[in-house]
């Protein structure tokens, strides 16, 4: 609420990226409404991509990145575009470190599956996390609005590589699931 008073005193024009209006000012003000817009949305991606610990590690872990190289931000890719590839490489370096990125593609990602969810949604949730890892991704890339192109960029992965993430994503879900979850 405090961050969100501090942004409408200081009259920041919305149509301007923040991001590169952070790059080129370095003002706090613009750091303050990336947070305000992004954090919730990349916490979500990266706990669907490991547990809710090592989520917010990650999530502080990119915006200290972002504050320390603004500079190479690019405004030829949207700025959420560009958290969520600092975001997910920071977990690939955490994974790494862990010894666990060897276990990427497996059918089971245990760090996630720790989370149950009791709900009408749990079982479409559980069918998501038990997706191999870069399907996961994949998926969970473009239920946050992502096109392929920038789904692409953001995994270094091809196109076509995306399409067909996607593609054995929702034919695993539709199969677990059944028909009686809709489309």
């Amino acid at each position: 609420m405090l961050i969100a008073l501090k942004t409408w005193l200081h009259k920041v024009s919305p149509s301007r990226d923040p991001l590169e209006a952070y790059q080129q000012t370095g003002e706090d003000v613009y750091i303050e409404i990336l947070i305000n817009t992004y954090s919730q949305d990349l916490f979500h991606f990266l706990k669907g991509q490991s547990d809710g610990v090592l989520a917010q590690d990650i999530c502080q872990k990119t915006w200290l990145t972002v504050v320390e190289k603004r500079h190479l931000y690019r405004n030829q890719q949207t700025p959420k575009a560009w958290l969520f590839s600092i975001a997910r490489n920071a977990l690939l370096d955490e994974f790494k470190k862990q010894n666990r990125l060897c276990s990427l593609d497996e059918q089971f990602h245990e760090a996630a599956g720790e989370d149950k969810i009791e709900n009408k949604e749990g079982a479409m949730y559980e069918a998501i996390i038990a997706l191999p890892f870069l399907q996961r991704e994949a998926l969970s890339l473009q239920l946050e609005g992502f096109s392929l192109q920038e789904i692409a960029k953001i995994t270094n992965s091809e196109t076509e590589t995306i399409k067909t993430r996607l593609r054995y994503a929702k034919q695993t879900l539709k199969q677990r699931l059944g028909d009686n979850h809709g489309k």
